[in-house]
């Protein structure tokens, strides 16, 4: 059986099948010593070698597949490597013998919460797609004070960089004097926008955590800076939310 080059890469966890179309188009990629071609086909038999380094066997890759959630302390960045020295999100993670973990998204150094990785990167870049719609769950800490048109709007729909930003869902969670707590839902969660929608109100984000991903609960077990395997019936739900895409 045979599989689209750029697929099986992406799998990988190596990009997007757009990004890996331009890597083998540059000559990125070899199969079994030559340069391969856009739209190539391979199996489980080819010896398949990106900027010439060997990527693990199909094989193994499929039966090995794991997704794990991770609780991201603020002050740790997302990236692989971090030219300043941060640290990062990968750092934590447990070593894999075959492949490299992926995270399905990304939270910004100020943000905490769930973060999931998977060594299926197809699946990563079909959760994070804008048409897979999945919802993402924040709590977040407002200074001052909230009034009912503020949330209306929020609900409505606000422009912010040139597009409509809102939140599904608005609940209020209690507090203390000025600082109050909301658990808000978001249909893409694009780059600090749950921040943005709050301070298009004149609000000020003190705190923010996400606590959901689609199915997927960051569970009380899980304390800052470590991480949980999921089980098999929880990597399921995720795969379903995408199996049509």
């Amino acid at each position: 059986m045979t599989e689209k080059l750029q697929k099986v890469l992406a799998r990988a966890g190596f990009g997007s099948r757009r990004q890996l179309e331009e890597w083998i188009a540059a000559g990125r990629v070899k199969v079994n010593g030559e340069v391969a071609k856009i739209g190539a086909r391979v199996s489980d038999r080819d010896k398949i070698l990106v900027d010439g380094k060997k990527l693990a066997p199909q094989r193994k890759l499929k039966e090995q597949t794991r997704v794990i959630l991770y609780n991201k302390p603020e002050d740790e960045i997302c990236t692989r490597n971090d030219p300043e020295g941060r640290p990062t999100v990968f750092d934590k993670l447990p070593p894999l013998k075959h492949g490299r973990w992926v995270s399905i998204g990304r939270l910004d150094i100020n943000t905490s919460g769930l973060l999931l990785f998977t060594t299926d990167g197809e699946l990563a870049n079909k959760l994070t797609h804008p048409s897979s719609r999945v919802e993402r769950e924040y709590a977040v800490r407002v200074m001052g004070e909230v009034t009912p048109a503020m949330v209306q709007a929020m609900h409505k729909g606000v422009i912010i960089d040139g597009d409509v930003c809102r939140f599904t869902d608005i609940q209020h969670y209690g507090g203390e004097g000025i600082n109050q707590w909301y658990h808000v839902v978001l249909m893409e969660g694009k780059n600090r926008e749950v921040r943005k929608l709050w301070e298009s109100q004149g609000m000020q984000v003190s705190r923010l955590k996400r606590v959901r991903f689609g199915p997927i609960f960051i569970p009380s077990t899980v304390s800052r800076g470590t991480y949980q395997e999921l089980s098999k019936n929880e990597m399921q739900k995720l795969y379903k939310l995408v199996e049509d895409k």
